[in-house]
């Protein structure tokens, strides 16, 4: 069994992306700008934008936070979006998810300028990757891919089973293993409702569990020398943590893991490939790769 380490695959990108930075820059270019939007005092979200600034240090990038309180209206965040949208000197930008129920998180989406949309959730960018032309992908599902690619891990031809159909995660994911010049594999989307969910998982040479309930795939459900993506990151009791709660996968490691060729850890796996990807994203649409 190899564990497949995104903290370090991570850590060897941004370096990757730093190093091109100097180049840009040495060459007379701008380094690119990245800003987020948080709006509210989520925990998760804090800790995510917090990473993501770290991120744009190593990666040489300038980074803005613009910070709401929760109480912010709509057409204060539109307004904006809307600035950000004609600001030259932004490449790129995130309006962190979730929102407060009183605005209309797709109407913000949808008020992005797909050119800047960094995340890869505007229409435009999602039509486009279904179809495989060039786009920003949405960073969780490229930061997989990544490091499919990174460990030599053959797709081609392979049934992989995706397990959850979040617009996030599950549905680009399984649009981007479809693909002929990326992964080329046969493809199942399974969720809760699934009659056959783990008649699907034996037979599968790659799953990726994105289904958001801890401890979900066990070892009677994987097949031996699969490959196993974990994507969850649920937090659950732990009294043996200083904050009484660990991050906890959407696979029973310890069972799971004895059984597959290559496995992710949570945490330490695709987390780190999310802020990697929302990296490599911004390095494109500073270098305008996509969109003129």
């Amino acid at each position: 069994m190899t564990l497949i380490d995104g903290k370090a695959t991570a850590a060897a990108i941004k370096a990757e992306i730093a190093e091109e930075v100097k180049d840009m820059v040495a060459k007379g270019s701008r380094a690119p700008h990245l800003v987020a939007i948080l709006v509210g005092h989520d925990g998760g979200s804090e800790t995510y934008v917090r990473n993501k600034v770290i991120a744009c240090e190593a990666c040489g990038f300038k980074s803005t936070l613009i910070r709401y309180e929760d109480d912010v209206t709509e057409a204060e965040l539109l307004a904006k979006v809307k600035e950000l949208n004609e600001d030259e000197g932004v490449d790129g930008f995130i309006v962190q998810l979730p929102l407060p129920k009183h605005i209309d998180e797709q109407k913000v989406i949808m008020a992005i300028d797909y050119r800047k949309d960094v995340d890869g959730f505007h229409p435009v960018n999602v039509g486009r990757m279904s179809i495989g032309l060039p786009c920003f992908i949405s960073a969780t599902p490229l930061g997989i891919l990544t490091l499919l690619q990174r460990y030599n891990i053959e797709t081609s031809g392979k049934k992989c089973v995706i397990l959850g159909r979040s617009n996030i995660v599950g549905k680009p994911m399984a649009q981007l293993m479809l693909q002929k010049h990326l992964a080329d594999a046969t493809v199942t989307v399974c969720h809760s409702h699934s009659k056959t969910l783990k008649q699907e998982c034996l037979e599968a040479d790659i799953i990726i569990a994105a289904i958001g309930r801890p401890n979900f795939l066990t070892a009677d459900m994987v097949k031996p020398g699969a490959v196993v993506i974990d994507v969850g990151t649920t937090r659950v009791p732990d009294a043996t943590k200083k904050s009484g709660t660990r991050l906890n996968g959407d696979v029973k490691f310890d069972e799971v893991a004895p059984k597959c060729s290559f496995i992710t850890p949570v945490p330490g796996g695709v987390g780190p490939m999310t802020i990697c990807s929302l990296m490599k994203n911004t390095l494109s649409a500073a270098k305008k790769e996509f969109y003129k």
